[in-house]
């Protein structure tokens, strides 16, 4: 199963809720991958404890062997094996992200190599469960991603503002499954930072139910434990496996998996 985590408002959770939710399909024993295609690598921080050296392997070179044309016409892509790497945690991988995508993406744009990670990943072999962390915003990386994913999943920070971005994004999804991929599930709205005592959280959560929107019922609260958690570049399951937050994500992934 692919999920894309994606909004196109920033500042929502998306790596965090990403890599938690891998976390904890690694620890039920499912052999699990996480892509970050964000610039800004917090998954790929999050995960592996620094940011990846210029020697190393990222999604960064696996585009640029996309661009790669041989003299014959074959294309020299090697797939993504190539560049996955082990986190510290069992059964958990990550093919981390790099600086270069940003000047990579007109080039990939112009070549319409927009289909080329959907191909790669129905060509890996050996993942049960595959995460995709993208950019606050819809651009080729994005696209992709939808493009290659079963399932989308769109975190949710409780103000205004968040609520009228989440009426273009929907409108911006049923456009990419039109286009490009009729099978894409948008299988949830995660409610973020969720007050459960503030009236205007709860408002705003009442009104997207009743508008028909795919709210799930497992919501997560703010808590200090999630910094603390970024810090110590060890997902929730890991650093603070009975904390009240921790619970929330499980009963999330168990959601999301018909638990």
């Amino acid at each position: 199963m692919r999920r894309v985590i994606f909004n196109q408002k920033g500042g929502v959770g998306k790596s965090t809720i990403t890599c938690n939710l891998a976390a904890i399909s690694a620890v039920e024993g499912k052999r699990t991958l996480v892509i970050d295609l964000d610039i800004q690598g917090n998954s790929t921080q999050y995960l592996l404890g620094q940011k990846v050296s210029d020697s190393d392997k990222t999604i960064a070179h696996f585009f640029k062997d996309c661009l790669s044309i041989s003299l014959f016409g074959g294309n020299n892509s090697t797939g993504l094996d190539s560049v996955i790497h082990e986190t510290p945690f069992p059964n958990l991988y990550v093919i981390p992200s790099h600086p270069d995508l940003e000047p990579l993406q007109g080039r990939l744009e112009s070549r319409f190599k927009i289909f080329k990670l959907k191909e790669a990943l129905e060509k890996l072999e050996g993942f049960d469960s595959i995460y995709i962390d993208t950019p606050p915003i819809l651009n080729f990386y994005s696209q992709s991603a939808l493009i290659a994913a079963d399932k989308c999943l769109i975190p949710f920070d409780c103000d205004t503002f968040s609520r009228e971005a989440l009426y273009t994004l929907m409108n911006a999804l049923t456009e990419v499954k039109a286009d490009h991929n009729q099978h894409l599930e948008i299988e949830g709205i995660i409610v973020n930072q969720f007050q459960r005592q503030a009236n205007l959280p709860r408002l705003l959560v009442d009104q997207l139910i009743a508008e028909g929107l795919p709210v799930l019922n497992a919501m997560i609260s703010p808590s200090i434990k999630i910094r603390e958690s970024h810090s110590e570049s060890k997902p929730l399951i890991h650093y603070v496996p009975n904390h009240k937050l921790t619970i929330e994500y499980l009963a999330l992934h168990a959601e999301i998996h018909g638990g």
